[in-house]
């Protein structure tokens, strides 16, 4: 495990979102508009990629591509929110991001259901259906698919590992999480020893972890639910990232432990006095560009990408025919 320091920019940046979070977020996020309705600008698709909308039943999934490039690489990015929230622009930022990093990986993000209006299993069956789109209608190769999410989204991806392998289907090359909510039932020590820390859930009962709509009438423990109480014995390599002040501390470090003890290969760092998942300050402070290019590290290894001089163009390959790729 790696423990990196904290920068005064990134400490300043954590102590101005405790200020945020807890005098306006909380409850209203919960309860209210700020849930439903997310007022954000219109986003637009940076030059050098489409931006499609693809229908999907009760839901629709968002495909950004490379304009000039077709690799066979694919990332699949399920969001994060609690499961009460939908898609917003900072994950259409973070696919773009995903791509690049990639050197032209193409990117799903599905806009899966969400609680309180579609508890559990809705957003575990948008999920396998996105990753059988990738895998059937696309042709896409599974050692050529990561499967990367934040915080619920996190979750969400080692849940979709663990109903692959239960349903005996191909696995990806690899996973990517960044604050990953592997534990609905609350249990880990960090949700008591960082709970005047955490400025985004500390101090406060009343948020999205403490009253999750999202499991419904289910057993909390169930590893689609919480994927920390599933068996790791055969997972593809893992990269989580996680902040060291942040409540869901725990879930990462207990998941990763549990796959190594299982056999897996996972990299696991913790972000000195970081928040939950500070990567989308993006490049704004120095412990998001320090993830982000740990991110992009891990997708050249598990992609098996050569390293290549910088300025190199990569070929587009034509003849791409019903989602095949070259």
């Amino acid at each position: 495990m790696r423990k990196m320091k904290s920068s005064a920019l990134g400490r300043l940046t954590r102590d101005m979102l405790r200020d945020v979070m807890g005098t306006a977020i909380k409850e209203p996020f919960q309860t209210g508009e700020l849930r439903k309705n997310p007022r954000e600008p219109a986003w637009h698709c940076p030059a050098g990629y489409s931006y499609e909308l693809i229908p999907a039943p009760g839901f629709e999934m968002e495909y950004l591509q490379p304009a000039d490039v077709v690799t066979g690489r694919v990332v699949l990015q399920l969001h994060g929110g609690g499961y009460i929230g939908p898609m917003k622009n900072i994950y259409r930022s973070f696919a773009v991001r995903y791509s690049k990093l990639s050197f032209g990986a193409d990117v799903l993000t599905p806009d899966y259901r969400v609680a309180p209006e579609h508890p559990f299993p809705a957003a575990l069956e948008d999920a396998v259906y996105a990753y059988r789109w990738l895998t059937g209608e696309r042709g896409y190769a599974p050692e050529q698919i990561v499967v990367a999410g934040d915080s619920a989204g996190g979750g969400l991806a080692l849940a979709l590992i663990h109903y692959l392998k239960d349903h005996k289907m191909p696995l990806p090359a690899g996973v990517v999480t960044m604050s990953a909510w592997t534990d609905l039932s609350l249990g880990g020590e960090s949700y008591d020893t960082m709970y005047e820390l955490d400025p985004l859930f500390g101090n406060s009962r009343h948020s999205m972890i403490y009253e999750c709509s999202y499991i419904g009438d289910a057993d909390v423990t169930d590893p689609y639910i919480s994927p920390l109480y599933g068996d790791f014995t055969g997972f593809p390599p893992m990269l989580m990232q996680v902040g060291e002040h942040e409540m869901l501390l725990s879930d990462t470090i207990e998941a990763a432990r549990k796959a190594r003890e299982a056999g897996g290969r996972v990299r696991v760092s913790v972000y000195g006095e970081m928040f939950h998942v500070f990567q989308m300050c993006l490049n704004l402070i120095p412990e998001s560009r320090e993830a982000w290019a740990e991110v992009g590290e891990f997708l050249r290894i598990v992609y098996r990408i050569p390293r290549r001089p910088e300025g190199t163009v990569v070929r587009k390959v034509k003849n791409r025919r019903r989602g095949k790729h070259v």
